[in-house]
């Protein structure tokens, strides 16, 4: 049979099954092979925050939605263009998404009388005639699959585990992704059990046979490669870009690395990723606690290494009092935050940037420590350095603050010159530093410009000072508990990060036209910029800005949001940006808030962007 091929500029699709259906592994299938093809793309993994979840119902329900394009993407699309579903839950918890006279691709096996009442379905919605307005392919995935696998040696079982390579197949087809890719990663997968191996490589022939034999599918889909910048590109996770970023930290500061760190969702992924990497000079240690992993950091930076240790919002509040450790000794420490929705247990699976006071206040005492956020999954590469440089620099802990949909979502990378990454070598005190001609080490005679105290590594000849977390005598390190030094340290402290010197924020305002601004911080760039694109398109003048440094604040955001009239901050938190932005620049900016567990759609945030920008919002 022939079918015909049209051209298509972007396309969203949305895998959705039972959380034991492999709807993740299938969506980073296809979205490997989509990068290797070359189009942009942004990915929005879902998933449930239980390890087996219940057979067949709504909370059970695993889904992936890539959005990839032959143009440059902000996010990984509002609403699926296609959606897969495994089974009637999938199918109940996705469809009131997909827009009329979209495609459906439905696995008719799992639509039993049982399974449809678990989720509430009176009827078969199949066949009431409820699913009129969209395209809908019933395939019967589970038994075409056992068809296929049929003289594979694996009981009936065992075949349909396959069923997701079979419409892994089926989409890859209908989109002419390449399949070697996944072929070959298959039977590395699956090695040490080489009849899962072909199994699975069957079945995924056997999606794409269907494609091309079936009657139901006349016409296949070509998205043409993306004109992206030339370079060297990859398929990366904001994890993965972070453990990439730490061992390029490693390398440009000449120092060893160890990551403290103790598992939690969804932070695990960089001491999985940084375990393999221990010839670049990378240490991992998983403790037995949140506390143990970031002391064993901190004792790390205090033996002349950079520490590192990785967490979710629950694990930041228990390091702490560890993070008040580094405040007071001032050592550099990376502390990076991937947020999850809170609080406490919150949903550990679902994002959310609702940490950011406690990054910036939640320590006791004055424990000021410099706070960055990538703006994306690639951007982490790039602040994890900035946030090394500014450690190293000013001899200060340092919070990143990532979320979920960057930690799990992924987009092409391109790789960059080593070449060209920043230098961050730092010098260790090597000798006494005192003025007074007693040849004496003072641990706290500050740098003139960075206010950083030397680094002096332990053991080192004639260096001997006093470490832990008793306050300070000012250059001289005895401990002191005078009033007077207590007040002028805690005032050099604060003085160092608000001197830590970083970027202007960049004003995207085309023509300068522009009298409101939308300012947004962390994941929310994606659909912010895909917002103002939109209503610019539509006629409307508005600037945008996004903030990778949180504090200190660029030196000039205050003459920025003065700049406007207007000022609107989306966050995925009750306002937490916008009452520090309130307080410092006494600028009084409109909100936009959500914690839904889910980022913000475009099409969303267009619609609030047009009501402000007609006065109807606030």
């Amino acid at each position: 049979m022939s079918t015909s091929v049209e051209q298509v500029s972007r396309v969203v699709i949305r895998f959705a099954g039972d959380s034991g259906d492999g709807m993740q592994l299938t969506g980073d299938r296809f979205t490997s092979e989509t990068a290797v093809f070359g189009n942009d793309f942004a990915t929005l993994p879902n998933f449930p925050a239980e390890i087996r979840a219940p057979h067949g119902t709504l909370p059970g329900v695993s889904s992936f939605q890539l959005h990839f394009a032959d143009t440059d993407i902000a996010t990984p699309g509002d609403r699926p263009d296609v959606l897969v579903a495994m089974n009637p839950a999938a199918l109940k918890a996705n469809i009131d998404d997909l827009p009329a006279g979209g495609t459906l691709i439905v696995n008719t096996d799992e639509f039993t009388k049982r399974n449809l009442a678990k989720v509430g379905y009176e009827t078969d919605p199949l066949n009431d005639e409820s699913l009129e307005g969209y395209s809908v392919h019933q395939v019967p995935m589970g038994t075409l699959t056992r068809g296929a696998l049929e003289d594979s040696g694996l009981s009936k079982k065992e075949a349909e585990r396959s069923k997701n390579m079979f419409a892994l197949g089926l989409l890859s087809w209908m989109y002419n992704r390449p399949v070697e890719g996944t072929e070959r990663f298959l039977r590395e997968k699956f090695a040490k059990k080489p009849d899962v191996a072909e199994a699975n490589v069957d079945a995924f022939r056997a999606g794409w046979n269907y494609g091309e034999t079936t009657e139901a599918f006349a016409v296949s889909y070509e998205v043409a490669p993306a004109r992206l910048a030339p370079g060297t590109y990859r398929q990366i996770t904001g994890n993965t870009a972070l453990a990439y970023g730490i061992i390029a930290a490693a390398r440009c500061s000449e120092l060893p690395v160890l990551l403290g760190t103790y598992p939690i969702t969804p932070a695990s992924d960089i001491l999985h990723e940084l375990a393999k990497h221990k010839n670049f000079g990378i240490t991992t240690l998983q403790a037995e606690d949140e506390i143990a992993g970031v002391g064993a950091a901190l004792g790390h930076a205090f033996g002349g290494g950079l520490g590192i240790t990785s967490t979710s919002g629950p694990g930041l509040a228990l390091k702490s009092e560890m993070i008040g450790l580094a405040v007071m000794t001032e050592l550099p420490l990376l502390v990076l935050d991937i947020q999850r929705g809170g609080p406490s247990t919150g949903l550990p699976t679902k994002t959310e940037q609702a940490d950011l006071l406690q990054a910036m206040y939640g320590r006791n005492g004055e424990s000021p420590v410099p706070v960055v956020a990538p703006a994306s999954p690639s951007d982490c590469f790039d602040s994890v350095l900035e946030a090394a440089r500014i450690a190293l620099t000013y001899r200060t802990p340092v919070v990143l603050l990532s979320d979920g949909s960057i930690a799990n979502g992924s987009e092409p990378w391109r790789i960059p010159d080593a070449s060209q990454l920043p230098d961050l070598r730092v010098h260790f005190a090597s000798e006494p530093n005192s003025t007074d001609g007693s040849g004496d080490f003072w641990p706290y005679l500050r740098d003139p410009e960075t206010l950083a105290r030397p680094w002096a590594v332990p053991g080192t000849p004639g260096l001997q000072h006093r470490i832990g977390g008793l306050e300070k005598e000012d250059v001289k390190g005895g401990i002191s508990y005078d009033p007077d030094n207590h007040d002028r340290m805690v005032r050099l402290r604060q003085a160092k990060v608000d001197g830590v010197e970083v970027p202007d924020v960049v004003i995207d305002d085309p023509g300068r036209q522009a009298r409101s601004l939308v300012l947004g911080w962390g994941s929310t760039y994606g659909p912010i910029s895909a917002a103002v694109r939109r209503v610019r398109n539509q006629g409307y003048a508005v600037a945008h800005a996004h903030l990778r440094h949180l504090n200190p604040f660029p030196s000039n955001l205050g003459q920025v949001l003065h700049d406007y009239e207007r000022v609107l901050i989306p966050e995925m938190n009750l306002g937490q940006l916008a009452t520090l932005i309130r307080a410092q620049f006494v600028v009084d900016c409109a909100t936009y808030t959500k914690v839904a567990g889910l980022p913000f759609k475009a099409e969303e945030l267009q619609g609030v962007l047009t009501d402000f920008l007609e006065g109807v919002r606030a």
